[in-house]
């Protein structure tokens, strides 16, 4: 072995024992090998910046980026309705076709976050009977496409980078369907299986807010019982002002009438929680249309303190609107134009496109600004503008009218124009762990290749699994690939087997294609562990999930799964 293949064996030991064995960024140590590639001569510069600015790359990039407006559209709302509605069963199939059909064409991780708040709110079901549903469905429904999850462009990138084509939209869909189709058959009945943790304490629920009942509304003339009003999670009807008099406690069978003024507790998620409620106007609706929401809190020197908010005239003097207050768990009372602010007070606000430039005054009136997750959604014009948009790109890239890469790149401008996204969430969201990663893991497998080191780790596989032919090499690469996902996340296992299996197709002299399949698959078989997927760690917490519930759940679907992708795989990319 010479002195590159040792240096790269023993940049890709440390690596998977760091990953295994601390909590060191896989950003930090994959930029650490490609930079001693770098260093030592392996690799020139040219070559390492071309790594970070692959098509694959920029694409998936600029699909994060995007998914931004798609977030704040309607879609989320109508999704989150359907969830609210049904057994458990049921809303699994619901929810699992939706978020595969959803993950498939925008980036798997992206919805999920995009859907979570969805499910906390939804109002039948405890959360964590539907968060893993949700993380494993979206894993699955990211194999139906080559945008659907980012480990398929990264594998992509090797693909161009190994000088063969690049792999086409509907590559990997026959196989993905079918894991979708039975996996979600599997997953359904185990869905039962989960815990059923659900947190109604009233003492978390520290927001004020308050709704309008439009005259037009379908709440009008029911009880507030038949609306659903009594049973919305996280979320408290406190009081009911009509005709300037307050109904406090507010009776399941009130009936509510146009004008009336409903008047919550809740948290941060309840804001957008009204909003998806039918014929209820939220306080300030008029105002918002996708803006980011912030989060302020009233100083000492606050020039409004002891005013409310009509009296300080806020949304003129600040260029924002409030939507929610809190107190520390003190229980405000009376409509939310007309409380008395005081100093610590948390405003939950939508800042106008000047709200920033006033900088002297925020900083005399607020101690804090912080920006939060949570956006606006869109009026129904807007939302339907910027999904016949997406879907535009979309359509175009299939016919091969426009490349997808250019066209995302038109859309997020146009986006960013129009005022859907701004800057502030571009640099919020930009994946910067990402680009690191792909970039740093498309140069460890150059030298992987370059070096002749995965072309000696074929050939040891070779003899290992000597007598098991070229079948029995494949299922290897799959079992390694889906071991290492488990172990040390999905991206950095395509980035470790992908050189390995390409080097396999050429000593066995045979189409790489069946093994770019088993690393592509492989890659998302992230079932049994919290930790090899990101979408598997977004709902771990939010959840409360221990280890043993994605271990009773899923290692069924990972052994079917298994099976299904290794019988379908030769039948579809012969060898």
């Amino acid at each position: 072995m010479g002195w590159e293949q040792a240096i790269v064996l023993a940049m890709l030991v440390v690596i998977i024992l760091c990953l295994l064995a601390t909590k060191i960024k896989p950003a930090y140590l994959f930029a650490g090998a490609a930079f001693i590639g770098f260093q030592s001569g392996m690799i020139d510069l040219p070559t390492l910046a071309g790594n970070f600015t692959n098509s694959s790359l920029l694409t998936l990039v600029l699909l994060i980026l995007v998914s931004i407006a798609l977030e704040k559209t309607r879609l989320i709302s109508w999704v989150g309705r359907q969830i609210s509605q049904g057994g458990q069963s049921s809303v699994v199939t619901k929810l699992g076709l939706s978020t595969a059909l959803l993950s498939s064409f925008t980036n798997n991780t992206a919805v999920v976050v995009s859907l979570i708040g969805a499910i906390k709110r939804n109002q039948r079901h405890a959360p964590s009977k539907l968060l893993l549903p949700l993380s494993y469905t979206a894993i699955l429904g990211g194999t139906l496409t080559l945008i659907g999850t980012s480990t398929n462009l990264i594998i992509n990138s090797f693909v161009e980078d190994a000088g063969l084509p690049s792999l086409s939209f509907f590559a990997p869909s026959v196989i993905g369907l079918a894991v979708l189709v039975i996996g979600l058959a599997i997953l359904i009945p185990l869905s039962h299986l989960l815990p059923s943790y659900d947190d109604h304490a009233d003492d978390q629920l520290p927001y004020f807010l308050e709704a309008r009942v439009k005259a037009d509304s379908p709440l009008v003339g029911k009880t507030v019982a038949e609306n659903g009003l009594r049973a919305l999670r996280r979320l408290f009807l406190a009081e009911l002002i009509r005709d300037g008099e307050t109904i406090a406690p507010v009776c399941p069978d009130t009936k509510l009438k146009a004008g009336d003024t409903l008047l919550f507790c809740g948290d941060v998620e309840s804001v957008t929680t009204l909003q998806e409620i039918q014929g209820l106007n939220l306080f300030g609706q008029h105002h918002l249309n996708g803006q980011s929401m912030m989060e302020v809190i009233v100083s000492h020197s606050a020039g409004i303190r002891g005013k409310t908010l009509k009296s300080t005239r806020f949304r003129e003097n600040f260029d924002a609107v409030v939507v929610a207050i809190r107190r520390g768990h003190e229980r405000l009372a009376g409509g939310l134009g007309n409380i008395e602010l005081h100093a610590g007070d948390t405003l939950v606000i939508v800042p106008g496109k000047t709200f920033q430039q006033k900088k002297t005054t925020l900083d005399r009136e607020f101690v804090l600004v912080n920006g939060l997750d949570s956006s606006a959604r869109l009026d129904n014009s807007k939302s339907a503008a910027v999904l016949m948009g997406f879907l535009t790109v979309i359509g175009l890239a299939l016919l091969d009218v426009l490349p997808i890469i250019k066209g995302l790149a038109a859309y997020l401008l146009v986006m960013v124009a129009v005022g859907i996204i701004s800057f502030t969430e571009l640099r919020r969201r930009f994946p910067v762990d990402i680009v690191v990663i792909v970039g740093s893991a498309l140069t460890l497998a150059q030298l992987m290749i370059s070096t002749g080191l995965s072309e000696r780790m074929g050939e040891a596989l070779i003899t290992a699994f000597n007598g098991w032919g070229i079948y029995g090499a494949l299922i290897a690469v799959y079992l390694m690939t889906l071991v290492l996902t488990e172990l040390v996340t999905n991206n950095a296992a395509a980035a470790l087997s992908f050189p390995i299996g390409y080097s396999l197709a050429l000593a066995y002299n045979v189409d790489p294609m069946p093994f770019i399949m088993a690393v592509l698959f492989g890659a998302s078989a992230s079932f049994i562990s919290p930790y090899g997927y990101q979408t598997n760690l977004l709902v771990y917490s939010v959840g409360n999930y221990k280890l043993k519930d994605y271990l009773r759940i899923g290692l069924p679907i990972s052994i079917v799964y298994s099976v299904v992708v290794l019988s379908l795989i030769p039948l579809l990319f012969p060898f």
